[in-house]
């Protein structure tokens, strides 16, 4: 992998940026002209200041608790503003590329960008990554408790064959991120040497050779990663756990907060909502656009449009707004000045590369 200004910026080109704006707006505005109605100008109009309050007070707890925990995460090496720039362009590339793709490797080259080692801002990465993980893997059975099971049930606009096809590819995804989770707390804590010499060695295997870079670097990122880790004491994982906590609590939210501002919700229908969030973003993240542009809209309705009726396309625009399209003009804005400022001195900064003439196995270096 060789990460320069040239292929780095092709990753945020105006096609991309362009191309889940018309997708979303092209949606919404069918949404709109099939279930406009004059009265929902005033519906809009009297919507409770409080909740519209509350959600962007969600949404700047989101965005703080994520500058706060990647700034913790580096020992306070980023300042607030580098913590913001850094969080920005992460939503930002998350917006602008498939949410099928991650965004580990850039989010690990942005960090590196901002002058802190290549093993640190792998291990940084790996951390955010496996304590997302986590908290979905443990939210889900809890908000599953609280509301009966109320997650797939009544959902406009699907029949029981595609309730229970989403069922069965959300619960599939569950069992998919705790197996994920399980294996990358074994490979950091537990045995990333052993880990380490079974991916060298399934690279090796003939299915698998075209990924053999791709496992080499993921290995030697592994026991890179693993060794920062292990000198970190309890004090840092507890800031780090409920800061993820705050983060994707409020994440989830922000729908309520939003749906609330137009129809009243109850504190069970609150949970209800939060329940169906976490089936919401997994379909999200299977999708093949980018940041779910398009499959985020349509979908919409079917998950909350019990609670909204025809004024759904409304809400939908104003979720997007605030959670999707808010980081795309923000990252329009914040990636021409980084990338301006980060790559000055390019032509004699080096470039991340992995060494895979060695008999030995591969090792990340500086080239």
């Amino acid at each position: 992998m060789a990460l320069t200004q040239q292929n780095f910026k092709k990753h945020f080109s105006v096609p991309r940026i362009l191309l889940p704006i018309l997708l979303g707006l092209g949606v919404i505005v069918y949404m709109l002209y099939q279930n406009y109605e004059p009265s929902q100008l005033s519906t809009l109009l009297n919507a409770s200041p409080f909740w519209i309050g509350m959600a962007l007070l969600v949404l700047f707890v989101r965005d703080f608790g994520y500058m706060y925990r990647i700034r913790f995460i580096t020992d306070k090496v980023l300042s607030w503003k580098q913590s913001f720039n850094v969080i920005m362009l992460w939503e930002f590339a998350s917006s602008v590329l498939p949410s099928v793709v991650s965004g580990s490797t850039i989010a690990a080259y942005i960090l590196f960008k901002e002058k802190i080692p290549l093993g640190k801002s792998i291990a940084q990465v790996m951390v955010t990554a496996m304590l997302d993980n986590l908290y979905f893997v443990v939210a889900l059975p809890l908000v599953l408790l609280f509301t009966g099971g109320q997650v797939f049930p009544e959902m406009v606009g699907l029949n029981q064959t595609m309730r229970e096809g989403i069922a069965i590819a959300f619960f599939a995804s569950y069992l998919m991120i705790t197996l994920y989770a399980c294996i990358m707390f074994y490979a950091l804590f537990i045995n990333p040497k052993g880990v380490k010499k079974l991916m060298l060695y399934i690279g090796q295997l003939k299915p698998f050779k075209r990924w053999r870079a791709a496992l080499f670097q993921h290995a030697n990122e592994l026991l890179i990663a693993s060794k920062h880790l292990r000198t970190k004491d309890a004090s840092f994982w507890l800031h780090a756990s409920i800061s993820t906590i705050f983060v994707w609590t409020a994440r989830y939210a922000i729908i309520g907060c939003l749906i609330a501002a137009f129809t009243q919700l109850d504190y069970q229908d609150h949970l209800v909502v939060f329940a169906r969030n976490l089936v919401y973003k997994i379909l999200l993240f299977l999708s093949v656009t980018p940041g779910g542009a398009g499959v985020a809209e349509i979908s919409f309705p079917a998950f909350f449009g019990v609670y909204l009726g025809g004024f759904t396309a409304i809400v939908v625009l104003l979720y997007r707004l605030l959670t999707y399209y808010l980081y795309l003009l923000i990252g329009a804005i914040v990636f021409p000045r980084w990338v301006a400022s980060r790559f000055k001195r390019e032509h004699t900064e080096p470039a991340v590369k992995i060494n895979l003439e060695e008999a030995k196995p591969a090792t990340i270096k500086i080239a």
